[in-house]
């Protein structure tokens, strides 16, 4: 796990701009835009987690 607090700020912020931006883009097509939704969500938690930790 990272512990430098300041890399994992950052880490965070960009997972959940990341995560953001695909949930953003994420094309009409069923499957595919799922697919996206899923693993944008699922940055965005992760973005989430690490940004809380102490």
């Amino acid at each position: 796990m990272i512990k430098n607090p300041r890399t994992r700020r950052t880490l965070s912020l960009i997972l959940l701009i990341l995560g953001g931006l695909m949930l953003f883009l994420a094309p009409p097509n069923e499957w595919a835009g799922a697919v996206l939704v899923a693993l944008a969500i699922a940055l965005e938690i992760i973005g989430a987690v690490l940004g809380r930790r102490k």
